[in-house]
């Protein structure tokens, strides 16, 4: 019997769609799942010749082509540790298997230390794009081995999504770089989904329609905006809610979830000492909207009318969002060289930024001139202030200081905004504030700083024996 070309242990939601866009493709299928529930409706709906659904996982196993190539899409955490110690006894050396979930890099690295003992490769790959993306082509980011990716590379360059660059999978780096990468996508998405958020916040707090706020949204999928994540707001904004003459946004709890890739890029950033303040803001605004028992309760306490959000027009807060969004790819761009540096990744981030423009969520239009930037200087410190991006951030930057200032006016919560700004302020002043703080710390610990004119020579002072001016 033919062996098949690849296996899929763990048929959930994505697990079943990336198996379907394996076959799809000709490839020869393997299928397992723990819960025979699961595996025989998967079997029922979509088995056949060339996709075999296994209930025993020796079975599985022995009906992969060595060397094997098996993929988890189990949830991350426990559950990957348990799949692998099930497949240990069953795995022969220079056997492949990858986890496509969303685990830590940090457990993706350990568990390529428990492959590299047994002989056995081990992939981390992120992806994304949804249940729609897996199943048509989402984009993928695997680490690992790379002598082993050239033997999954035909597999998944077949399965991933294809922009004008090509397929949108390739190889992000050694030990748990893939993860890493997929990490820093879903940080940026974090930021993305945010300032979308307080961007239509904004239109209706203008008083637009909310047909007239889904126009917006599809105009600015037209131009420089153009986003998968500005796409689907406007068909969103579209939605009317069954039975009800609104729209079913209107119908749905201000509480948003998380699984937790967005605060593990915010406490990397902060590990490895990179800011990513937009990121930050829009992980912590999820953190506050989960709070919705004490909103209601301080705006009882607080209880005044705002004033209207006046003064605006949206080719400005469409300017405003282009730039504020520019400030939020820098930081996800720094982390990724940071985190490349401290890791010994290999991480090069014009292919990271290629995978991305097609099949994931953050896909954009001019993600194709990140790449620019990255293949022509590819140490390139802060985006923004690239040749390619400076001139839009210099006229979107007065738009979004205005509409900063607006919504402050008219006590409109964008937390996201203000954060881009902040960074852009702060990182395009040759002298800020920390003087201050450097004379503080030495001041109460002795902690020392450097003067202007020594920046090597560490200084301490002692403080109280000054001269004070005006005595």
């Amino acid at each position: 019997m033919t062996k098949a070309d690849i296996g899929v242990v763990g048929l959930g939601v994505m697990g079943a769609a990336i198996a379907r866009n394996f076959h799809s493709r000709g490839l020869l299928v393997g299928a397992y799942n723990r819960s025979a529930a699961v595996r025989d409706a998967f079997d029922v709906a979509y088995g056949d010749a060339k996709m075999r659904v296994t209930g025993d996982l020796g079975g599985f196993v022995g009906g992969l082509a060595a060397p094997r190539k098996i993929l988890l899409m189990v949830t991350a955490g426990h559950a990957v540790d348990a799949v692998l110690a099930a497949l240990a006894p069953l795995l022969d050396e220079g056997d492949i298997v990858i986890d496509g979930g969303n685990s830590s890099f940090t457990d993706t690295a350990r568990r390529e230390i428990w492959g590299s003992e047994r002989g056995v490769r081990f992939f981390g790959m992120g992806v994304s794009g949804g249940e729609e993306g897996a199943l048509l082509g989402p984009a993928m980011m695997p680490g690992g081995d790379e002598a082993a990716w050239q033997l999954l590379r035909p597999i998944l360059e077949s399965a991933a999504a294809v922009s004008d660059s090509g397929p949108c999978v390739g190889y992000c780096g050694s030990g748990g770089a893939g993860h890493f990468v997929k990490m820093v996508h879903n940080g940026i998405e974090y930021g993305d989904m945010q300032l979308i958020a307080e961007a239509w916040t904004a239109l209706r707090r203008m008083g637009h329609a909310d047909l007239a706020v889904a126009e917006t949204f599809a105009d600015w999928n037209r131009g420089a905006l153009s986003s998968y994540l500005i796409e689907i707001t406007a068909d969103i904004l579209r939605s009317q809610a069954p039975g009800d003459p609104g729209i079913l946004l209107d119908e749905i709890l201000d509480v948003a979830g998380q699984k937790g890739t967005g605060r593990l890029t915010s406490t990397t950033a902060i590990e490895l000492g990179v800011p990513v303040p937009t990121i930050t803001a829009a992980v912590d605004a999820r953190a506050m909207s989960a709070r919705k028992s004490d909103r209601v309760a301080a705006q009882r306490r607080f209880d005044e009318t705002p004033p209207p959000l006046t003064g605006l027009d949206t080719a400005q807060l469409g300017r405003a969002l282009l730039c504020a969004k520019l400030m939020s790819y820098t930081q996800g761009f720094d982390l990724l060289a940071a985190g490349s540096a401290a890791y010994d990744f290999g991480i090069d981030r014009a292919e990271a930024a290629r995978i991305w423009t097609g099949g994931c969520i953050i896909r954009a239009r001019f993600l194709d001139r990140v790449h620019a930037a990255f293949t022509a200087d590819p140490s390139l410190s802060l985006l923004f202030a690239s040749d390619g991006f400076a001139d839009d951030v210099a006229a979107g930057v007065v738009a979004l200081r205005e509409v900063v200032a607006a919504f402050a006016q008219a006590g409109v919560a964008a937390p996201a905004f203000a954060a881009s700004l902040s960074y852009f302020e702060t990182m395009t002043q040759a002298r800020g504030s920390a003087a201050m703080i450097q004379a503080q710390r030495d001041y109460f610990g002795a902690h020392t700083y450097r003067r202007v004119d020594a920046p090597e020579t560490p200084v301490h002072t002692i403080w109280s024996e000054l001269q004070k001016l005006g005595a």
